[in-house]
């Protein structure tokens, strides 16, 4: 285990790493919400490959690294943008029942009951 992730608190050792990753868990997951909101505002379902490639590319990291934290990080990451690419096409219909603004300067945008 890496010692980064132990402290001594009242003569034990207490390992924080599960509570790290929760932590950045919990972040990447919002994180990804804006991206989604405004990446379907900007780019519509095109915005679809950016998270495929990133998913991608996180999935094959965290098979490749050696260092379980980080790789459970890139794995959390691959998965957050596959489950981007649903969130894509709710988003369009949340736009649709006019939940969210439509972009009214992409051409092809879904259009607002608004």
């Amino acid at each position: 285990m890496d010692s980064n992730y132990q402290i001594e608190l009242f003569g034990k050792i207490c390992n924080f790493e599960g509570l790290t990753l929760g932590l950045c868990t919990f972040l990447i997951i919002g994180l990804f919400h804006p991206l989604v909101i405004k990446g379907e505002y900007y780019f519509g379902r095109k915005v679809n490959v950016f998270f495929i490639l990133l998913g991608v590319i996180s999935l094959i990291g965290s098979v490749c690294l050696m260092d379980a934290f980080m790789s459970a990080l890139l794995g959390v990451v691959a998965f957050s943008s596959f489950w981007s690419i649903r969130e894509v096409y709710d988003q369009e219909k949340r736009v649709e029942k006019g939940w969210f603004p439509a972009n009214p300067k992409r051409r092809g945008a879904v259009k607002s009951q608004k």
